[in-house]
């Protein structure tokens, strides 16, 4: 009975020294380790070739790890990654996050682009749901250049196949006939022109001729512009300032002949109205004078000045 007793105790001792071993060496890795971060990116291409345990570098300098992927399950086109990063990583506003893929299969998240002075990427107090879905904060992406060329891939191979299409369309046989009478045309120009070339050698000299004399007659219209400039302002403008002067003489005549019509306007409106009523009449009296004094001539003509102041006897009769 003591026996089994000893070897209880004993047990419980080795437990409890082992324990504590295991407290001890979780400790000392405790003391050895440094802190890390934890964040999220979300990355909406391909993250070919990352798993977890995949490296972080920021700069190029191995910073943390990959420690878990999954799709988002609320929207499947973006693919979360979540990180862990050493605490004295400089994970500032500015910093984006690539994948980094390699010609071996593996690829890495490459950190980059912080600011000099800019505050450490956290999550807001006002709306946390939204900017850190799940906690941590999160790093924006940007799409590196081998991966820009992998997600292109798909529409540079359309591209491509559309571009032999259309070259296989424009090379056609009908095509590359018509394109052998130009070529074949285009000798035979060229034929024509290297036989023609002493002619185009002598049309181009005469052409200079031309230009030249085109200068020189150019050269003289312009003397001959400045001659008549000279005239004009030495013979022509002293006559032209003497008319100005008749100008303004007969303007100002005109303006007193304006002037005196305008100060005999109402006499001559007195006259048209008083006076030429008066004329009237009095020639209508004259020509009634006129009448009786033609009618006592006639009668002094037939019956002599007695007519005038008595009737005409008649003749005495005398019977048979």
């Amino acid at each position: 009975m003591e026996t089994r007793s000893n070897h209880v105790l004993v047990g419980a001792v080795v437990l409890i020294l082992l324990a504590v071993l295991a407290l001890f060496t979780v400790w000392i890795a405790r003391l050895g380790g440094t802190s890390e971060k934890e964040y999220d990116i979300f990355f909406r291409q391909s993250v070919d070739g990352l798993a977890r345990g995949s490296a972080v570098t920021y700069s190029g300098v191995p910073s943390g790890q990959v420690k878990s992927i999954a799709l988002w399950p609320i929207d499947p086109q973006f693919v979360r990654v979540r990180i862990s990063v050493n605490d004295d990583t400089p994970v500032l506003q500015g910093t984006t996050a690539t994948v980094v893929g390699s010609f071996t299969g593996t690829s890495t998240v490459s950190l980059d682009g912080a600011r000099k002075g800019a505050p450490p990427i956290t999550c807001p107090e006002q709306d946390p749901v939204k900017s850190c879905p799940y906690g941590v904060p999160v790093i924006p992406t940007k799409q590196g250049g081998l991966g820009a060329i992998l997600n292109s891939a798909p529409q540079l191979l359309e591209r491509l196949s559309t571009l032999t299409e259309r070259l296989t369309g424009l090379l056609s046989d009908r095509n590359q006939a018509s394109i052998a009478g130009i070529l074949d045309n285009t000798n035979r120009l060229t034929d024509a022109l290297a036989d023609r070339g002493p002619e185009i050698a002598a049309t181009l000299a005469q052409t200079r001729v031309a230009i030249q004399q085109a200068g020189d007659a150019a050269q003289q219209i312009g003397e001959l512009a400045a001659t008549t400039n000279g005239v004009l302002a030495n013979d022509i403008k002293p006559t032209i300032n003497n008319l100005n002067g008749a100008i303004s003489s007969a303007q100002k005549s005109a303006d007193t002949l304006n002037a005196a019509i305008g100060d005999a306007r109402p006499g001559l409106q007195t006259f048209s109205r008083q006076t030429v009523p008066e004329v009237n009449r009095l020639v209508r009296d004259l020509r009634t004078t006129s009448a009786a004094l033609s009618s006592i001539a006639e009668k002094v003509d037939q019956g002599g000045a007695s007519s005038l102041i008595g009737s005409q006897k008649l003749p005495d009769y005398k019977g048979k």
